[in-house]
């Protein structure tokens, strides 16, 4: 992974000279006054850690797994949200922590987790780094050090239950290696969301991750069947069955908690067999309003394809809905549709009766071969437009189809407000019955501190979902970001339960302080 940008290098997208034309003439983009900083040239804190407290981990782990050098720091700093680059772009390695700490089993990570709440030293678990919601910011007020929790060494696929069609992996397997040795079963999880070339299976089940092919799969936390956490007060082994009605299932408190309660060491995952067919094509519709009519029937109705993408107007003028044709200047909305399986052809034929019943034309398979192709590649565009100097950020929300369009205007005009003149583009990408999610994408001239420009944009955002009736993250997680109106989408006594879990799973705060938990008045 680029330690100031996305994926591999190798891959960087120079921008075409069209494209920055057409960036200066419609919102006025310069190129940046100064070029990004050399990894040497990235300022990073002095260790902080004790000699006695880095003794310690060296102890529960082996030298060879405990890190301190300016490149492993560097690596370990941060996620991959525009603020995060542009930070580390501008040179500012202020959040990096003191140690790289890499166990290599569930009690290393247990034993960890002793020594760090005995000599408080924050933990921050990392999984693939691919946090755009400061997930991987620990607070450092009150706290000797701070430590990243590298899980690369949990790295195996434990065993495949092929009658129960289960599989047992360790957490830090990343999504293409899990689904290769999947393969060899036959067997897939159908999970491929637009960080699966770099993200770990602990990391989706930590974040609440959505795939692309949700609407086939579901989402990861959907395929989460049992896990075992590592907390500092002890260990949680969930999952007996399926489904129980033995009270609250505990597995959903630990999906989703973001490393603030513990520790993912295991996950048992449930699996689906590879498909025999894939077929992906478009589907142009003349406004986003039909679009949306279109999915929604899908949705309720059926037959629920596994792969359903609606861009809005603007999305699918600018082709960013097929990263391979940006400036295509296509008109109405595109939906991808995407049908896997075995005998898909009834699956296809009913799919696309719907939507030709709502206004749908076929436009055939290449729109939808070329969003295949270019599932994966939209976060190296955005690092090509970091550098011509444009901001570009990506946020996202859900809501219940009768308010769908409420939030969408409220979203938008929250960051005309905030942003002046920003080209702000929607797709609809996870779909239930009920309701679906809003995925933006902005992009504006980067004007004095981008960084602050972007902190007003996403606070005026933030409320704005709120106050709009919806979830203030669907799939990205809470993280720092969102801290503040996750709480407010709680009430008090929600954001109570939290931080009495909080309390009674990491007793002395050292998990991932400052993320996910919001604090109260005298601290949590």
């Amino acid at each position: 992974m680029l330690w100031c940008g996305w994926g591999d290098p190798a891959k960087a997208r120079e921008l075409p000279e069209q494209i920055r034309t057409l960036l200066h003439d419609l919102l006025g983009v310069r190129a940046p006054d100064t070029p990004a900083a050399a990894m040497d040239e990235v300022r990073l804190p002095p260790v902080a850690l004790p000699e006695r407290v880095l003794a310690a981990l060296v102890a529960a782990t082996g030298p060879e797994h405990v890190l301190t050098s300016h490149e492993a720091r560097l690596r370990h700093t941060r996620g991959k949200s525009t603020p995060d680059l542009l930070r580390m772009r501008a040179g500012d390695g202020s959040d990096a922590p003191d140690a790289v700490v890499l166990p290599g089993s569930h009690d290393e990570v247990a034993e960890l987790l002793r020594v760090c709440a005995a000599e408080r030293v924050a933990v921050v678990p990392f999984g693939g780094g691919t946090s755009v919601v400061g997930g991987l910011v620990a607070a450092r007020a009150g706290f000797t050090g701070v430590i990243a929790l590298d899980l690369g060494r949990l790295d195996r696929l434990r065993s495949v239950d092929a009658e129960s069609m289960v599989a047992d992996f360790e957490p830090g397997v990343r999504a293409p290696e899990a689904e290769r040795l999947l393969a060899a079963h036959g067997l897939t999880l159908g999970h491929f969301p637009q960080s699966f070339e770099y993200a770990t299976l602990g990391g989706f089940a930590a974040a609440r991750s959505s795939g692309q092919a949700s609407a086939g799969y579901g989402r990861f936390d959907d395929m989460v069947v049992g896990l075992t956490l590592a907390t500092p007060s002890g260990t949680l082994e969930l999952g007996r069955a399926p489904k129980s009605a033995a009270g609250p299932d505990l597995r959903q408190l630990v999906l989703g908690s973001e490393g603030a309660f513990g520790v993912i060491t295991s996950l048992r995952l449930r699996v689906r067999r590879q498909p025999a067919e894939r077929r992906y094509e478009g589907w142009r519709f003349e406004s986003f309003r039909a679009g949306t009519a279109a999915v929604r029937a899908l949705a309720q109705e059926g037959p629920l394809p596994t792969v359903l993408r609606l861009s809005d107007e603007t999305e699918t003028m600018i082709g960013l809905a097929r990263p391979d044709a940006i400036g295509g200047g296509d008109s109405g909305c595109l939906v991808i549709l995407g049908v896997e399986g075995d005998w898909i052809g009834h699956r296809h034929a009913a799919a696309a009766a719907v939507l030709s019943r709502h206004g749908g034309e076929p436009l055939g398979p290449g729109p939808g071969q070329a969003w295949e192709h270019g599932r994966f590649s939209a976060p190296y565009l955005r690092d090509s437009l970091l550098g011509a100097g444009a901001t570009v950020e990506t946020l996202e929300t859900a809501g219940f189809w009768s308010n769908l369009p409420r939030l969408y205007d409220a979203v938008r005009l929250a960051l005309l407000g905030a942003l002046g003149s920003p080209l702000v583009m929607c797709h609809v990408s996870h779909v239930y019955e009920t309701g679906a999610s809003l995925y933006f994408t902005v992009v504006t001239p980067q004007e004095g501190d981008p960084v602050a420009q972007w902190e007003r944009a996403k606070e005026a955002v933030n409320a704005a979902i709120v106050e709009a009736g919806g979830t203030i993250s669907h799939h990205h997680g809470v993280g720092r970001d969102h801290r503040d109106a996750y709480a407010a989408e709680l009430g008090p006594l929600g954001v109570g339960v939290l931080q009495a879990v909080k309390n009674r799973l990491d007793p002395a705060g050292i998990l991932n302080p400052g993320v996910l938990v919001p604090q109260s008045p005298g601290g949590i």
